[in-house]
């Protein structure tokens, strides 16, 4: 009784590790979150799909109801693939997930991803981490409660901070940091889809951030690094 937590990558199907591929081939059930994965659950055509994210206007149902399929697949024996965007353990709850099915009996097999941390950035061309410019990496779950973040710490140790699912609460962010001391032409941003074809990334700063109504998903990148793009050979990019 197995359940394979499997990272997907930033998006692009190429970007999943070769055993994650592997597994999606030969998976007989594969649980996801976002009907945006189609091009990857094409990895798994003979699977059963079951999507437990929000689609529309229906919400996604709650985390137990989730856990509680995992378990029931799991007892199944037969391979069951949990697809979590990015990295299973990176902002993606793949870490409560496990903890369940381990409490239930169900063996969990852990297979990492390219978390959209860092390869959401470098797909625009960001540096998360340079020598004279940041040597210190900040992730930060946008899609939890962000009140219980201590954001006057973030600001102080500066370096890069990456705001991860956090499109709805960007500019609360930014406030926040504000208020803790972070400079307002701090360099800022948004990186739209990172890794597809409809990749978008929009530059901005603290004092005239960039949009938030960017489609989904939404990566942002906080720091002197967002001024860099090293794919088009710049090393400055003024804000819009």
């Amino acid at each position: 009784m197995t359940v394979h937590l499997v990272g997907a990558g930033p998006g692009d199907p190429q970007l999943v590790t070769r055993r994650g591929a592997m597994l999606l081939a030969r998976a007989e059930h594969v649980v996801y979150d976002r009907p945006s994965m189609a091009d990857i659950l094409a990895l798994a055509p003979t699977a059963t799909r079951h999507c437990v994210g929000k689609q529309g206007a229906t919400p996604a149902p709650p985390q137990h109801e989730i856990n509680a399929l995992l378990v029931e697949l799991g007892r199944t024996g037969v391979c069951v693939v949990r697809l979590k965007a990015g990295d299973p353990f990176v902002v993606s709850r793949g870490g409560e997930e496990a903890i369940a099915l381990a409490r239930a009996g169900v063996d969990v097999d852990v297979v990492p991803g390219v978390s959209a941390a860092v390869a959401a950035p470098a797909a625009a061309g960001i540096p998360v981490m340079v020598r004279q410019r940041s040597r210190t990496l900040t992730v930060v779950a946008g899609n939890d409660d962000i009140d219980e973040v201590d954001w006057d710490a973030v600001a102080r140790l500066g370096g890069t901070v990456v705001l991860l699912t956090g499109r709805a609460v960007l500019h609360r962010v930014i406030a926040a940091l504000r208020a803790g001391g972070m400079p307002g032409d701090t360099p800022v941003a948004a990186i739209s889809a990172a890794s597809r074809p409809q990749q978008r990334t929009v530059r901005g700063t603290l004092a005239e951030p960039p949009s938030a109504r960017l489609p989904a998903p939404l990566t942002t990148v906080i720091g002197d690094v967002a001024r860099l793009d090293v794919t088009a050979g710049e090393v400055s990019c003024a804000h819009p």
